[in-house]
């Protein structure tokens, strides 16, 4: 066997240059795989994490009859006395917090501009709402005692032309499907680095949002957020609730996520396929290339006793240190890349996908088992394209290669 080796490492560096691209071939194909593996682990993470934090929760108990596209106010789409279900929902250890939360459809104007938005009234203390108070970067948080202030984010402020202190008429729905207007002062403007969400929501506190919507002690949701979101499925289980209230979990509250989480998955299969093909097709290249080239040699190995099965196994070892020598460096490469994304991200800003969620800055997670699988298929790829010029080399005739031409 070491005799096979040496030979296949004297045949790979008669012609350095080739060998070198044709391993550099499936070194790219592997990097790109890596790094577009990492992309689509940390584009989906990230928007599965902001749906979650940012709107969904991980469970939601609402009125079996609530739509929220329609954010309904109607005292029966709404969850009754949702403080109360909330506080006996956050005596459970899995559960890191679980607060009312009201939405309402309005819009918010400014001199001669308005543009559309959510309002959304929440527990300001609670730990459900930090993403919205970390992520205050001009003014201030708003108290649970403001009555006139709004807190609204960075591209409904660029859109308006609004700054902290400035005065805005915000008109939304009541229960009885009338509308109320008033004057607020932006007392302070957020970014969750997510267009989507920051172009269109408007935090009220919650007491407020239930005063001008005349919903007092009604909620449109009672959101809840756990520790660990493998826990969804036990915790949802453990929760009775009344026959006119629903539990609704992430998976359903975000279907059009879960859908184009599956899609997506298919497409980067066939890219992955793609790229996999191409690099194979280097490695048939190169090899048919050398058996050509070799075809006397192979010839007079032949004549002398070397059977077709080590010539095979001759050139199958070929192959096998051209795919060592890709993976190393796809791995160099790949991992590379990947980490320089994993810091630095790249800026997406808004995708304009309706009902996904997905952060301004996109970066790569690369985890260990896509490493290991990734690199395991891509050496068996390279191997099994080897076959062909392997068998080639094997079955040809020793007379007829020793004819063959110089």
């Amino acid at each position: 066997m070491f005799q096979i080796l040496k030979m296949a490492f004297r045949d790979l560096g008669r012609n350095r240059r080739r060998s070198f691209f044709s391993a550099l071939a499936v070194g790219g194909g592997l990097a790109l795989l890596i790094l577009m593996s990492s992309v689509i682990a940390g584009e989906m993470g990230s928007a599965l994490e902001s749906a979650i934090n940012l709107q969904t929760g991980h469970i939601q108990i609402r009125a079996a009859t609530y739509d929220e596209n329609k954010s309904s106010l109607k005292w029966e789409d709404l969850v009754p006395n949702p403080e109360e279900i909330a506080s006996k929902i956050a005596e459970l250890d899995q559960v890191k917090a679980a607060t009312p939360r009201l939405y309402a459809s309005g819009f918010l104007s400014s001199g001669t501009q308005s543009a559309g938005a959510r309002i959304t009234g929440i527990d300001l203390l609670s730990p459900a709402s930090d993403p919205y108070r970390e992520g205050v970067i001009s003014g201030q948080y708003l108290n649970p005692d403001d009555r006139d202030a709004v807190l609204i984010g960075k591209p409904m402020a660029e859109k308006l032309n609004l700054e902290v202190g400035d005065k805005v008429s915000l008109s939304l729905n009541t229960a009885d499907g009338n509308v109320q207007d008033q004057t607020f002062t932006v007392k302070g403007i957020y970014t969750t680095n997510t267009y989507s969400f920051d172009s269109m929501t408007v935090f009220l506190p919650l007491a407020k949002a239930q005063a001008m919507t005349q919903t007092e002690n009604h909620a449109s949701t009672v959101y809840v957020l756990l520790h660990d979101t493998e826990m969804t499925d036990t915790v949802a289980s453990a929760l009775s609730v009344s026959p006119n209230l629903e539990i609704k979990t992430w998976k359903d509250l975000n279907a059009l996520f879960v859908e184009f989480e599956g899609f997506a998955q298919s497409y980067i299969a066939i890219f992955y396929m793609i790229i996999l093909a191409i690099s194979a097709s280097v490695i048939i290249n190169t090899l048919i290339m050398s058996v050509y080239e070799r075809t006397r040699e192979i010839g007079i190995l032949s004549a002398i006793g070397m059977r077709g099965s080590r010539i095979m196994v001759l050139f199958l070892t070929e192959s096998s240190l051209l795919a060592v020598g890709g993976v190393m460096m796809g791995l160099i490469l790949g991992v590379a890349g990947t980490m320089y994304f994993n810091v630095n991200g790249f800026y997406i800003g808004n995708m304009g996908l309706s009902g996904i969620t997905i952060a301004d800055t996109i970066y790569a997670r690369l985890s260990v088992d896509n490493l290991i699988n990734l690199t395991l298929i891509t050496f068996i790829v390279t191997i099994v394209a080897g076959l062909y010029p392997a068998v080639m080399a094997s079955r040809m005739q020793p007379v007829e290669a020793l004819r063959a031409e110089k």
